[in-house]
């Protein structure tokens, strides 16, 4: 008998698997894109009990927000010890998804309520929402936008004040959509998205949503002591720009990557 989970602790993802049909190939069978593997430089410690849906680094911290209803936050994290160093809970009614930190604030979407939150990013105190259009997923900046994904193959450019759709692009790959887009991060001026649901992250190009590489990350958290859920899935990448340092970690995994792409 399949295990019987109760609609209000799925993750948002995971609700439209089970109202879904299996992903397409990833990547196409046609694509010329060129294909990645990695290497881990180091491994930290990462709360088990968090359920990922963003991840940044700024000054020196991870910042992260999570999932779930009733267990949403956004929270400022030390590094070397996966300590939560602050902490700011959503109320019960929202399910976080992704962060991103532009111009000293940080952005959070929410699932499906059309809700975003700003924050001031030092301090974590709340400022002021915003609403959208359609389901939050992944969230990321470029210098002047903010740029979500919502669980298709879209991204959408907003502008940071108003919130206002500037432009939205499609992700494709030798002509075939790339959908289920999840957490996003800019990375040298490319947007890198994890593709929910697989090992993969695919880089993009902001100008057009060509897929301009695949990064494969399978493997990177296993071993025979380490037994997870069937939704602790890869969600999570930051960028440390100034030491050019990426770190990638999955919904509630124990730990956190920093990893060399190859």
């Amino acid at each position: 008998m399949p295990r019987i989970i109760p609609v209000a602790v799925l993750a948002a993802s995971t609700v439209l698997a089970l109202q879904a049909q299996a992903p397409r190939n990833i990547p196409p069978a046609m694509s010329k894109a060129p294909k990645y593997g990695y290497t881990v430089v180091r491994s930290y410690p990462h709360d088990p009990k968090a359920f990922t849906q963003g991840l940044e680094f700024f000054g020196g911290f991870l910042y992260e927000g999570t999932g779930q209803k009733g267990r949403s936050a956004v929270r400022k994290v030390e590094l070397e010890t996966g300590k939560v160093v602050q902490e700011e809970r959503l109320h019960p009614q929202y399910y976080g998804e992704g962060i991103t930190i532009s111009q000293g604030k940080l952005f959070q979407l929410t699932w499906q309520d059309r809700t975003g939150f700003v924050y001031d990013a030092k301090t974590l105190k709340f400022i002021r929402n915003f609403s959208y259009f359609g389901e939050g997923w992944g969230l990321t900046h470029d210098p002047l936008n903010l740029i979500m994904s919502d669980g298709t193959s879209t991204l959408r450019f907003l502008e940071t004040t108003r919130f206002q759709e500037r432009r939205r692009v499609k992700v494709t790959d030798a002509g075939v959509p790339i959908e289920r887009l999840n957490e996003l991060e800019w990375v040298r001026a490319e947007v890198w998205a994890n593709v929910w649901e697989t090992d993969y992250i695919v880089r993009v190009s902001p100008k057009d949503g060509r897929v301009v590489g695949w990064i494969d990350l399978k493997g990177l958290q296993s071993g025979p002591a380490v037994k997870l859920p069937p939704d602790a899935v890869l969600n999570g990448i930051a960028y440390d720009a100034q030491s050019d340092r990426i770190f990638v970690t999955g919904k509630l995994w124990p730990r956190l990557f920093e990893i060399r792409v190859k």
